[in-house]
């Protein structure tokens, strides 16, 4: 039956790339890592693009500039005077991002640097200084990574740690909930003098936005908090969504304990559709991450009148495997009428170009049993919480709307037999015979997902409203 149905699908392709007329149609070009792949779009596709954003000009005189005028909270020499202890004693902790986020860090127009000789100039030691990976249950970072996201220079001559959330001995307990629960997080980022937590505050379609807060929570906490952040209870409710703080658990949450271990000062940056820096906000945890948020939220929503029947979009930075695409997906549904059709083009260069071996089962558990019975399973008082359990669910709300046939992804490093697992129509089905490279592959599976998805509304003679998403899981559609 699955042969034939396959079989089926290829005719159906073949038809489409066969009878559809692209002569007219006009060049697009979509992220690929890189490269800008070219494919050819019907001549009414709607491009949706974020606003232009203002770029700083000189990212390390703004940096050092907001060390003067930081939001809502004293100087740093200040903070460090409050510390009532000599210099060469302080301790400081810095929260980073690990490689899934494209955060700024290195280099002299990167936000460390900046900071690292700001700590020195003030009399802090240099070895007294750790970097800590706010990982949350994201796998360990690889010194390649590390050089990638931080330079030479600093990883030669600091400390980097990488948080891990099973590993008792570097957890400490900073308190309960109200109903009991204890929290724990990375001691060595709780006992320094001195706690700072950087990032880039983005778009987030369970948290409203990242940065700030979400460095802790779930950057560096205990493995029962990151369960309880993630809980269903938590992402099924609608204010856990991209752009919304007020009414969001997931970001009540993550602040509340953010404020429980006890932040002193932030350095959050915000970027532009080109992974520019457009803003830097120092200060308190929570004033200058809001500032952060108001100031990405300005040119990040695009509100549109209408939704489409085809949006093609791509997983740009963030999508290095299959796990981190759902905000590419999730960000594209506010567009889509119920029952029509997605494509993603993705360039997964994860090492693990799904995710892990727990992602892998349980995503196949919900395409095997669709959300509704995933939910059920989940929530039953019998289920262990499982690692990576919340990702398979947030492709659920993709599926609730087009199911998994209206659902096309479009990724060269995920093969046929791995993508079995996964919902959706395979992108491999797609390519015509023959040895490509990767990119090669990539368009030829995303123009030709593009004519099927035309040919299915027009041979019921319908002209489908399509639009594209320029960049990607960073535009925020609002209706």
């Amino acid at each position: 039956m699955k042969t034939n149905k396959n079989e089926s699908m290829r005719r159906e392709i073949q038809e489409a790339i066969k009878r559809v007329m692209t002569k007219r149609w006009q060049k697009l070009y979509v992220e690929f890592g890189k490269d800008a792949i070219e494919v050819l779009v019907p001549p009414d596709c709607i491009e949706l693009t974020m606003k232009e954003a203002s770029v700083l000009t000189d990212p390390r005189r703004s940096i050092e500039e907001s060390f003067e005028k930081p939001i809502g909270s004293p100087r740093l020499e200040e903070i460090i005077c409050q510390k009532k202890k000599p210099l060469n004693e302080i301790s400081v902790a810095i929260a980073v991002s690990d490689i899934t986020r494209p955060v700024p860090y290195k280099g002299e127009k990167g936000i460390l640097l900046p900071l690292l000789k700001r700590l020195e100039s003030l009399g802090i030691k240099r070895d007294r200084i750790k970097l800590i990976v706010a990982k949350g249950m994201h796998r360990t970072s690889t010194n390649k990574e590390k050089l990638e996201m931080y330079g030479k220079e600093i990883l030669d001559k600091y400390q980097i740690i990488d948080h891990d959330c099973e590993n008792n001995a570097i957890l400490e307990k900073v308190g309960n909930k109200k109903n009991g629960t204890p929290v724990y997080v990375n001691k060595y980022f709780y006992s320094a003098d001195l706690k700072i937590a950087t990032g880039l505050v983005e778009s987030h379609f369970m948290t409203g936005v990242s940065g700030g807060r979400k460095s802790i929570c779930p950057g560096l906490v205990d493995l029962k908090t990151i369960q309880r952040f993630h809980g269903v209870k938590y992402l099924e409710n609608p204010k856990s969504d991209n752009l919304i703080l007020e009414g969001n658990p997931c970001h009540d949450e993550a602040m509340k304990v953010a404020k429980t271990v006890g932040v002193d000062f932030i350095l959050n940056v915000t970027l532009n559709k080109y992974l520019e820096i457009t803003g830097v906000f120092t200060g308190d945890l929570e004033k200058a991450h809001l500032a952060a948020y108001y100031h990405m939220k300005n040119y990040t929503a695009i509100k549109i009148d209408k939704e489409y029947d085809i949006i093609i979009t791509h997983a740009g930075y963030v999508g290095r495997n299959h796990y981190q695409t759902a905000k590419a997906a999730c960000g594209a549904l506010p567009g889509l009428k119920k029952g029509g059709l997605l494509i993603i083009l993705a360039n997964h260069q994860d090492q693990e170009p799904i995710g892990s071996k727990e992602y892998r089962t349980l995503t196949h558990i919900l395409k095997l049993q669709g959300i509704e019975h995933y939910l059920e399973i989940l929530s039953h008082p019998n289920w262990k919480f499982i690692k990576d359990q919340w990702e398979p669910e947030m492709w659920g709300r993709v599926l609730r709307k087009i199911g998994e046939e209206g659902f096309i992804y479009c990724s060269p490093q995920i093969s046929k037999k791995d993508f079995s697992l996964l919902p959706g129509q395979c992108g491999i089905d797609f390519l015509q015979k023959g040895e490509k490279q990767p990119t090669k592959k990539a368009q030829e599976m995303l123009q030709n997902a593009i004519i099927y998805a035309f040919y299915q509304f027009q041979k019921r003679g319908v002209n489908p409203r399509m639009a594209f998403l320029k960049e990607g899981p960073y535009i925020v559609l609002i209706r």
